[in-house]
């Protein structure tokens, strides 16, 4: 039984390496995927640091938030100065993007 689910898990991985692609940052100045953000939590007065990645990456106690959850969407494309609403629910400000 332990080897069909270590089998298993091994045929995920292959998988997942297939369709790996490597992300190389672009410097535009724009949020992307691979983008560490410092964003200004308008209501909060507080300012976060985020490294924007896929989802099979994403760890919130590290401060890497998946590309797919609603900061992420909100801020995609964003510059430095930008503000943006987050699902209607608050705002943020775009301080810096490396």
């Amino acid at each position: 039984d332990e080897q069909a689910k270590v089998e298993g898990r091994i045929l995920e991985l292959e998988k997942i390496l297939e369709n790996a692609n490597i992300i190389e940052s672009n410097n535009t100045g724009k949020v992307d995927l691979g983008s560490t953000v410092t964003i200004y939590y308008i209501d909060d007065e507080e300012e976060e640091e985020y490294m924007i990645v896929g989802s099979k990456e994403a760890d919130p106690s590290s401060n890497k938030v998946s590309n797919e959850s609603p900061l992420a969407k909100a801020i995609m494309g964003a510059r430095a100065g930008d503000e943006r609403t987050v699902e209607s629910k608050y705002e943020v400000k775009v301080v810096k993007v490396k």
